[in-house]
């Protein structure tokens, strides 16, 4: 059953529509990103859950209750901001005490509650500390205790991550999840990172100018977007012109089985993990540029049907080297087919 249910959800301001209908059912428990470019309309989606912004129209309620006829500190919800809101004249534990206290909690009650979230979020030892004598991601820790040791109904997470470096980040996704998990709090992050959201989520909503472009589980929407803007920001693919004849679909000279498919132009979508380089068959191309990358090589192929990015992994085998002719191949099932007004 949905737990939190945001309904033709909009929000104008002036002529400008930033949230447009959006409509998403999410259960208890669950881990649901935003996902989307800058101005996509997610962080105001977030704020509306939150109570900081008023919708122009729709609705919204957790576990039945109509949440836009409450008061935002009244709504039940634990809130990590960008910037942290950490108060600098507070240690960490009081920071953390500071929901409790707002909500007349006893003392000792508060003593043992503080104790217990950040023991949860690995900051036991660092309560009487403040945040200026703080790393970055001790400062996350602290913000996350906070807004878990009120017992939130929803935990609202607006882009809690992106004030870290890139190894802190991968680091405290893994810790976001285990801790997510561990106390199973229903759970929306707001997130313009695609990594992010598809190492944290149960399913992801991707938004694109205020709507949603498509809601599924990581490993679904990313082996099968729904739309080209899905398939384009989520992760890197290949868009080639492809002709449909007869259950064939011709890319350049070469030939893959397009069953059910109706003849006529169209684009073929390929995620450049899933090419490799083939023996005589496939795309024919010529190697202009390989990168290392550590784990993995990028590989720029000129095709007669356009430029390719193929990723190698770093498993031992001979990259050939730049000028090389090569012939690029990949499944049948690994190809997306879609109509010209679906590819960009």
């Amino acid at each position: 059953m949905s737990f939190l249910v945001l309904q033709s959800l909009t929000k104008r301001f002036g002529d400008t529509t930033v949230v447009d209908g959006l409509s998403l059912s999410v259960h208890k428990g669950e881990f649901v990103s935003l996902l989307g470019p800058s101005g996509c309309g997610k962080t105001t989606t977030l704020q509306m859950i939150a109570g900081f912004v008023e919708p122009s129209a729709g609705a919204i309620s957790l576990n039945g209750r109509d949440l836009t006829k409450i008061k935002p500190a009244a709504r039940g919800l634990g809130i990590v901001f960008q910037s942290y809101a950490l108060f600098p004249h507070l240690t960490a534990a009081q920071n953390v005490a500071f929901g409790l206290e707002m909500r007349g909690i006893a003392k000792l009650q508060q003593v043992k509650r503080v104790d217990e979230a950040l023991a949860l979020v690995g900051l036991s030892g660092l309560s009487d500390r403040y945040p200026r004598r703080m790393s970055g991601g001790q400062q996350q820790r602290v913000a996350l205790a906070r807004a878990l040791v009120i017992k939130p109904d929803v935990l609202l997470l607006d882009e809690p991550l992106s004030n870290l470096d890139a190894k802190l980040r991968e680091e405290m996704q893994v810790e976001l999840r285990q801790i997510q998990r561990a106390v199973g709090t229903t759970t929306i992050l707001v997130t313009h990172d695609q990594g992010e959201a598809m190492a944290l989520s149960d399913r992801i909503v991707v938004m694109n100018s205020g709507r949603v472009e498509q809601v599924a589980r990581p490993t679904e929407i990313y082996r099968a977007p729904a739309t080209a803007f899905v398939a384009s920001f989520l992760g890197k693919t290949n868009w080639l012109p492809a002709t449909i004849a007869a259950g064939t679909a011709s890319i350049g000279a070469s030939r893959w089985a397009a069953d059910g498919m109706i003849d006529g132009a169209t684009s073929a979508s390929v995620r450049p993990e899933r090419i490799t380089f083939g023996d005589g068959e496939g795309l024919a191309g010529t190697i202009k540029a390989r990168i290392f990358q550590g784990h993995h090589w990028l590989v720029q192929v000129a095709t007669e049907a356009g430029r390719v990015l193929v990723i190698a992994p770093n498993d031992g085998r001979a990259i050939p080297d730049e000028g090389t002719a090569v012939r690029l191949t990949w499944r049948t099932e690994d190809m997306i087919l879609s109509r010209p007004e679906n590819a960009s």
